[in-house]
């Protein structure tokens, strides 16, 4: 009965947000929407090896920002759709992520932290070298005037980002609840008490890595699309590997749920203070939240709801 609850709401959102873009006329809400629904589907990424795995990725700016190159590259080269350029863009990052945690995940805590941070480093420096999609000068992207259906291109920029975080989160949901959530559950817990018992610890770690840098990869595919001009200090900022990590600490990182609340709350916190104050007030917004939750609430908003609710029941 849940699944057709969250199915339902699902189906919902997806075709109320897109005929709702039909009856509004502020094209800031579609603007702020985009970023906000982006940050749905990276902190449901990171928290997919980060939270159900507990292994922390510093890299999610690296597997964003392969994404949208790879965007720039084939719209270069092919002239390709973007639903296919999300599709390659996906698959791209899901083989850096089966790659990387192929070489890296053998390490452990601040050292498996500390590799995906140099992936980064790594990625960046390849990216500035490479003339054909501009280097350290950046590349332009020029989206198309008209869009079937949509008033202009940012309407569809939201529709799409709002069907890929619903996909996303989906993708999260059934994990949680299907036996490679329970395999990775334990490997957050006792990783060694897992392999005594059996679990396959390293194929389980890998689908892990995979699913999350190709669910990044996607949530960065229409990022040149979304600001036309990318460079590559703008496509490996670390304003998104903070986000990715801030917004399911918030949240909550033992539930599928978590993300989505963090990067709601945080993320339109984060529009709101663009336009009202500065942008500059961003990462010290989300430096300040993360401090509170970790004192105040370690398990996050999901832990503190289930600890209420636990409250009640006892009474």
């Amino acid at each position: 009965m849940r699944g057709l609850w969250f199915w339902a709401v699902a189906v919902l959102l997806v075709v109320g947000g897109t005929l709702g873009t039909r009856a509004l006329d502020n094209d800031f809400f579609f603007y702020a929407g985009y970023v906000v629904l982006q940050f749905v589907v990276l902190a449901t990424a990171w928290n997919i090896l980060g939270g159900f795995t507990g292994y922390v990725n510093f890299g999610s700016a690296a597997f964003f920002a392969v994404g949208a190159y790879t965007a720039i590259a084939l719209d270069k080269a092919l002239s390709l759709p973007l639903p296919a350029l999300i599709l390659a863009a996906g698959a791209a990052s899901g083989l850096i992520g089966l790659g990387t945690g192929y070489l890296t995940l053998r390490l452990r805590g601040i050292f498996f932290a500390i590799s995906t941070l140099a992936l980064a480093v790594v990625l960046e420096t390849l990216v500035i070298n490479w003339d054909y999609v501009g280097g350290a000068t950046g590349s332009y992207i020029i989206p198309p005037d008209e869009v079937f259906f949509f008033d202009n291109f940012v309407e569809a920029l939201f529709s799409l980002m709002l069907l890929l975080a619903v996909a996303a989160v989906a993708v999260a949901r059934w994990i949680t609840r299907s036996r490679i959530g329970r395999g990775l559950a334990a490997i957050r817990d006792d990783e060694l008490a897992a392999e005594c018992m059996g679990v396959p610890t390293l194929k389980l770690k890998l689908i892990s890595t995979t699913i999350s840098g190709a669910m990044m990869g996607i949530a960065g595919a229409p990022y040149p699309f979304y600001v036309t001009y990318v460079d590559p200090a703008s496509a490996f900022n670390l304003f998104y590997a903070v986000n990715a990590i801030a917004m399911p600490m918030i949240g909550g990182t033992t539930s599928w749920l978590g993300p989505v609340i963090g990067a709601l709350l945080l993320g339109s916190l984060q529009q709101w203070a663009t336009v009202s104050i500065s942008s500059e007030l961003n990462l010290l917004l989300v430096g300040v939240m993360l401090v509170a939750f970790v004192i105040l609430a370690p398990q996050g908003i999901v832990g503190l709801a289930r600890r209420f609710l636990d409250g009640r029941r006892r009474l």
